[in-house]
């Protein structure tokens, strides 16, 4: 006997529905997602209590920083098709056992590998929650106009939990030592615990084959490479190094080995026909392009702020909070414009209007403007919350019931890459174009011009040293270079938000509601556990 997937999955809405209101759901959904938010940046304000009570070197302190990231972007794929064969809560529910229990061993660290090692944990946990929190959302909001509205108050938690992970960090740092960042995390997660497993229902995608192994480890080992490789080119290291290229080669070429074994595999861990998809494509495309210019953006804003203007980091914390408020709204308001305007002409209409916020903050200079910054900023978080709630709303309609937690760890991986090629890329415009500026500073020794060509804060720091009238000639040189490198990295930044407003024009035009085509399957065997295959 079979069944269509269509008739399968609204049997499991059916089961869905009937354990929890939908509402609810989302409540402890966005709570999960918000925990995982907060500590990808809540440790950033808390780096120099950390290196001055561990005192790590600086490889450690880098692995420190980013082993989260990097552990985490690279589990995506496997934890997201594994819950959609063992259950997504299951997945759900052990990735806060997880995160709780790694968030105390960081917080009670008395050495940097303790730390890295509860770090790495970490981001074990948080790729379990990520794709299970859109996985879960896509299967118990059936409707895509009601699961527009919940993608609209997801991505505004994701959001808020960005901006609220340094100024939380920086509070609790005030009053207690730097491992209560990670210790506040643990009754939160001892409620959400027996909540979920309440509250939550359970659902499964197809399990009538194996699920790979082999396939699971070789795109986790690729995602690892490529992720490592991107970051380590966007923390200034030199593209020729033997630690960035090696990583990103052998990246490349497991990835190249996951898509052929999928392509071989009758039961593949990840349905590659998804691709072939134009709005699907299409939406990943869109998420990297928009995450490429928004962390780039919004790593080089926050140095203009503190070091051309000379901003405290709570200053520059709350200049950037009119972004993040305008991010809030646009998820807010992305459920009804979706309706009214189409995920082609809503796509398009978010990258447009975050190039013009882009072209607008090319006015910034050497001194402050703050009407000119608020603009700027509301303008870019409105139009980037536009273009990403528009990708990933497309995206999980566009993917089967079936393939939901894969489809979900597909678009928080494009997430993670977009973010470290941003960094990498823009990052990179921005050295060249500020490094030339301090090559030919009247009385500069050539060695202090090159160290000076490094960064904005290690010029200030060789002025410091040399004094005098060369020293402040070279202060201002280099905060000169800085704003005009700042200027054309928003103008590179412009036109790839260009780009992928062109690339949007391949998403349909208006909002289908139907489902995507059923595929006969055979109809699932609740009493069966699914197998692995190595």
């Amino acid at each position: 006997m079979s069944l269509t997937t269509t008739a399968a999955a609204e049997l499991r809405r059916r089961a869905a529905g009937a354990g929890a209101n939908r509402w609810v759901v989302l409540v402890v959904l966005c709570v999960s997602l918000l925990l995982v938010a907060v500590d990808a940046t809540v440790l950033h304000v808390a780096v120099p209590a950390v290196t001055e009570d561990l005192r790590p070197g600086a490889i450690e302190l880098l692995w420190i920083v980013d082993v989260y990231p990097l552990v985490c972007a690279s589990l995506l794929i496997l934890f997201g098709t594994l819950g959609d064969r063992v259950g997504r809560r299951r997945i759900l529910l052990l990735g806060y056992a997880l995160f709780g229990v790694a968030s105390g061993l960081a917080a009670l660290a008395r050495d940097p590998q303790v730390l890295i090692m509860a770090r790495a944990l970490l981001g074990v946990g948080g790729a379990m929650i990520m794709p299970a929190t859109l996985s879960i959302l896509r299967q118990v909001f059936p409707d895509r106009r009601e699961r527009a509205l919940a993608i609209g108050v997801w991505s505004a938690v994701a959001a808020v939990g960005a901006a609220v992970g340094p100024l939380l960090g920086g509070f609790l740092l005030e009053h207690f030592w730097w491992g209560s960042v990670f210790l506040v995390n643990i009754p939160l997660m001892l409620v959400s615990l027996p909540v979920g497993r309440i509250l939550l229902p359970e659902s499964r995608g197809a399990s009538d084959g194996p699920w790979d192994v082999v396939g699971a480890l070789t795109a986790a080992a690729g995602l690892f490479g490529v992720v490592l490789g991107v970051k380590r080119l966007g923390g200034g290291e030199a593209p020729g190094s033997v630690f960035t290229v090696v990583p990103l080669v052998v990246g490349a070429v497991l990835l190249v080995l996951f898509v052929r074994r999928q392509r071989r595999r009758t039961h593949p861990l990840v349905d590659l026909g998804m691709f072939a998809r134009p709005a699907f494509s299409t939406s990943v495309g869109c998420i990297i392009l928009a995450m490429l210019a928004l962390v780039g953006l919004e790593l080089i804003a926050a140095q203009y702020l503190q070091l051309v203007l000379g901003l405290s980091p709570l200053q520059t914390g709350l200049r950037l909070m009119p972004l993040t408020f305008a991010a809030m709204a646009a998820g807010l308001a992305g459920a009804r414009m979706l309706r009214r305007f189409g995920p082609r002409r809503m796509v398009c209409f978010g990258f447009c209007l975050t190039a013009g916020a882009v072209v607008l903050l090319t006015a910034m200079g050497a001194t402050d403007d703050p009407a000119l910054l608020l603009s700027g900023f509301v303008l870019l978080g409105f139009g980037l919350e536009t273009t990403l709630f528009g990708a990933y709303e497309s995206m999980l309609s566009e993917a089967p019931t079936a393939q939901a937690g894969g489809a979900a760890a597909i678009g928080e991986t494009s997430y993670q890459l977009g973010a470290g090629i941003g960094i990498a890329l823009l990052g990179s415009v921005m050295n060249a174009a500020y490094a030339p500026g301090l090559s030919a500073v009247p009385g500069v020794p050539a060695s202090a011009s090159a160290s000076a060509g490094h960064s904005l804060g290690e010029a200030y720091e060789v002025a410091g040293k040399l004094g005098g009238p060369v020293g402040a000639a070279l202060h201002r040189a280099a905060r000169d270079s800085f704003v005009h490198g700042l200027h054309v990295t928003l103008l590179v930044s412009a036109g790839l938000l260009l780009l992928g407003a062109v690339m949007a024009l391949r998403l349909p035009r208006v909002m289908q509601c139907a489902e995507p085509p059923a595929v006969e399957v055979p109809a699932p065997r609740e009493a069966t556990q699914p197998r692995v295959s190595v």
